[in-house]
């Protein structure tokens, strides 16, 4: 088999399959109104099996991990040189991952992790098409789940991966009062085999994330590929307010301890302590009162926050600045707080090698080389842990994400492939 092509372009056949492949993918949903595929349900197996099968039709072994992370591998050539094979003969060469998640938020857009995948899944497909094999091997996995909307922790499959798993989770329970451990089961996979996902630095060469852009740079630009430079830090918080539940129209105002107007006055302190800070956000993305009825002051409240910056420093001492000025608040309103961190991620570099690679690659493809940082999360992050990281953005309709409008055309989604297709044959210049 060839092992030095001279850049293959994506084939039209493999072209051809993206976009009926994120619509195959978006029709697996738990709700027939929307798209939502949750870690470890029934949509997210039917997920699971689907891409495997599409895995083996572009030549690739399959498996999937102790997680739920689906993972397929087109082998390297196996020239028989020393480091590409072991004392027995087999291959043994190092991988380029590329690849994204197939979970999914509540209502969600079609694109979002799906795109990163089905577009790896065309890269492989050209190389198998034109009998290619590359110096080293390459895989695809589908991370079983980055968004975190079952348990509330983000990146399961990435972090399982790197071995950056957190076995606390494995305590939570769902909104519908199944356990983590129980969820994993009924898929088919057992928690105590967690670690056993976990890859090793030697055994990978890159993890290469293609992610539609979340945001409107690329279009202000009017580009539809550029590179991303870093992944924001992120901190979540889940925070709980106690206070005593009373009638609504018996308890004179100053002797309430009124948990959801305690929690008004924090969810604020979030937008006073974010603002005038380039490159600093806060968010509050849900709340809930209880008991819940319109005749009873609410005797506890609780409500997410979510604060990202490029600077970590910056974000750790405004959440800190944050949570003691609720605190303080909650103490004069005698209201008792509890504070779950529900994630911590530190802010990541994406490899200057690799940026300088897809450069290259988005030059040879007539795109502009535009660089920004990525404000969201991505599997990347987690993956830095263990080895060197790039990401590609396509430009998505607007900026609109996490959306059913979340929208990307056809011609941005195959030149996003080429890009991608061109960094993955331009990593054989790299390898010694």
């Amino acid at each position: 088999m060839t092992t030095s092509p001279s850049q293959l372009r994506l084939s039209a056949s493999a072209a051809a399959r993206i976009m009926p492949r994120i619509e195959e993918l978006a029709a697996i949903s738990e709700s027939p109104n929307g798209l939502t595929r949750r870690f470890a349900s029934v949509e997210h197996r039917r997920a699971n099996n689907l891409v495997a099968n599409w895995m083996a039709d572009a030549g690739m072994s399959t498996r999937e991990d102790a997680i739920g992370n689906i993972i397929g591998r087109y082998e390297a050539h196996n020239d028989g040189s020393v480091g590409n094979t072991d004392s027995e003969g087999n291959n043994k060469a190092k991988a380029i991952m590329l690849g994204s998640h197939l979970d999914t938020v509540i209502d969600a857009g079609r694109f979002d992790g799906m795109l990163g995948i089905v577009s790896a899944l065309a890269c492989v497909e050209t190389l198998h098409e034109n009998n290619v094999r590359l110096p080293y091997a390459v895989e695809i996995i589908g991370f079983a789940d980055e968004e975190g909307v079952r348990y509330q922790s983000t990146f399961l499959g990435s972090r399982a991966v790197s071995g950056e798993f957190n076995p606390s989770v494995l305590d939570r329970i769902d909104a519908d009062g199944i356990s983590f451990v129980d969820a994993l089961k009924t898929f088919g996979q057992d928690a105590a085999r967690i670690p056993k996902a976990k890859r090793m630095p030697e055994e990978l060469l890159a993890y290469i994330e293609l992610h539609i852009e979340q945001g409107p740079v690329l279009e202000v630009e009017s580009q539809a590929v550029g590179m991303v430079t870093g992944i924001a830090g992120a901190t979540r918080l889940n925070i709980t307010l106690d206070g005593l539940a009373g009638h609504a129209g018996t308890v004179p105002m100053g002797l309430r301890r009124d948990a959801l107007a305690a929690a008004a006055l924090c969810i604020s302190l979030v937008e006073q302590q974010c603002t005038g800070h380039a490159g600093l956000v806060g968010t509050v993305g849900r709340i809930q009162a209880e008991p819940g009825a319109g005749n009873v002051i609410p005797g506890s409240a609780q409500f997410s926050v979510d604060v990202r910056a490029q600077d970590d420093t910056l974000r750790l001492a405004k959440v800190d600045a944050l949570l003691s000025d609720m605190t303080a608040l909650c103490e004069q309103r005698n209201i008792a707080i509890t504070v779950d961190r529900m994630h911590d991620a530190s802010t990541v570099s994406c490899s200057d090698v690799l940026l300088d690679t897809m450069k290259q690659a988005l030059l040879a493809e007539n795109v502009k080389p535009i660089s920004m940082p990525s404000g969201a999360g991505h599997d990347a992050a987690a993956m830095a842990a263990i080895t060197p990281i790039g990401m590609l953005f396509v430009r998505c309709k607007g900026g609109v994400s996490h959306h059913p409008d979340e929208s990307v055309t056809e011609a941005d989604a195959i030149l996003g492939a080429n890009v991608l297709m061109r960094t993955v044959q331009n990593m054989c210049g790299l390898i010694t």
